[in-house]
């Protein structure tokens, strides 16, 4: 009997040791929540890297249920993979500026190729008899491609590279259409003669 209840009384104590070294990883959740924090108010990590900024929200969010339902093993490395997420979202937040920039520079280059030689393309559409073209029309447009250009080129000093992507994609678009239309014209005057 006596044995017994020494088992007990050992048992009891195990218990008592293992749930007193149980304790939630405060410093882990609060270096997690910090991490997310600095992510969300890191501008190009919101622009460019938001998938790991929503993975690593949604860390935060398992992690403190662990911590809640004392599962303090799982809150622990949901707090890390927090952290993991928020730095991610930072570091491709970086990179992805820099790859968008090279790329609003490359665009931004070659559409000022391509203004000039529209506009010499109209010139020279000009001087063709007979062509059936609204010269006033395509120097409407011109006139337009130039102004969202100069948009573009805003946007790019600017920093905001996404915009002037898609202000320079657009201008591409309308600088090909004009071209298109003075192809086609031009076809259509040769076949004619």
């Amino acid at each position: 009997m006596k044995r017994i209840i020494n088992t007990f009384a050992a048992v009891f104590i195990l218990v008592l040791a293992f749930s007193a070294c149980a304790a939630p990883p405060l410093e882990e959740m609060q270096r997690a929540r910090d991490a997310v924090t600095r992510a969300e108010n890191d501008a190009d990590a919101v622009t460019y890297a938001g998938n790991f900024i929503i993975r690593a929200r949604d860390a935060l969010t398992r992690m403190q249920s662990e911590a809640d339902s004392k599962n303090y093993d799982a809150a622990k490395e949901f707090a890390a993979e927090a952290i993991n997420n928020a730095q991610r979202a930072i570091a491709e937040g970086q990179a992805a500026k820099g790859r968008s920039k090279t790329e609003a520079d490359a665009l931004l280059n070659s559409l000022q190729t391509l203004l000039a030689e529209t506009q010499s393309a109209i010139d020279n559409a000009r001087n063709v008899p007979n062509i059936l073209l609204d010269f006033n029309a395509l120097n409407k447009d011109m006139d337009q491609a130039r102004d969202i250009y100069g948009e573009a080129q805003q946007s790019f000093q600017a920093g905001n590279n996404l915009d002037a992507i898609a202000k320079g994609q657009t201008d591409r678009a309308l600088l090909s259409d004009i071209n298109t239309r003075i192809n086609n014209a031009a076809f259509d005057t040769s076949r004619k003669q």
